[in-house]
């Protein structure tokens, strides 16, 4: 057994650091993700918005990445890219996905999957707008998910894209980008506990298109 092997046995963390019980839970999923959400903020964890995204192919091979979540309500979560991506490909495909926040510093994670649907012209609009500029550029020069030949590939579209917009004041959206959002039908939430007996609560839709609370083992 190599010694890489023996230090990843032996790694393990006793959580301890919260509780989860349905008295203390919200009325509704996205109101508890929200207070979990500004408890992250609060602790000043890395990109709390960060979310690992899981997808299928239409042959069920999967993939998963890292995106970030752009808002959320009682609809859904939404996030931005181009939807001639991988991830976009494989939602056009199948119209399903997973998304996982993992707030490892509170010892939590939230485990979300459901249906997607691409979000209206007028909501891209609007986070577009709040974009940085080098982000806006960037959308425009980068075939997302394609085989590029190097690095100087990128850097010389996006210098083509930069002398296209000039001095633009504002930057058109690249018909080619836009949001998905994710439609809920379950929603963990999940609190580390000693001896792995975690607390885990799930949120799930029913068939009227209620919501009922479960208990999971760990």
């Amino acid at each position: 057994m190599s010694e890489t092997h023996v230090a990843l046995s032996n790694m393990r963390v006793s959580y301890e650091a919260g509780e989860l019980d349905e008295t203390s839970l919200a009325g509704t999923w996205h109101e508890q993700l929200r207070i979990w959400f500004d408890q992250a903020v609060e602790a000043g964890l890395t990109e709390p918005n960060a979310m690992v995204l899981a997808t299928a192919d239409s042959e069920g091979v999967p993939s998963s990445r890292t995106v970030l979540c752009k808002g959320f309500d009682e609809r859904g979560l939404v996030f931005f890219t181009n939807y001639t991506s991988a991830k976009s490909h494989d939602l056009t495909a199948t119209r399903v996905a997973a998304v996982t926040f993992p707030w490892l510093g509170l010892q939590r994670q939230v485990n979300i999957r459901g249906s997607v649907e691409k979000v209206s012209q007028h909501e891209t609009a609007e986070y577009w707008q709040l974009r940085p500029r080098g982000s806006q550029l960037g959308a425009w020069a980068s075939p997302q998910s394609r085989v590029v030949a190097n690095r100087e590939a990128l850097e010389t579209s996006l210098q083509r894209i930069e002398r296209r917009f000039g001095d633009a004041e504002k930057i058109p959206v690249p018909p080619h980008w836009g949001g998905w959002r994710l439609l809920p039908e379950s929603v963990e939430f999940w609190q580390g506990r000693p001896s792995r007996l975690h607390d885990r609560l799930r949120f799930r839709r029913t068939e009227d298109n209620g919501w009922i609370v479960e208990r999971l083992a760990p």
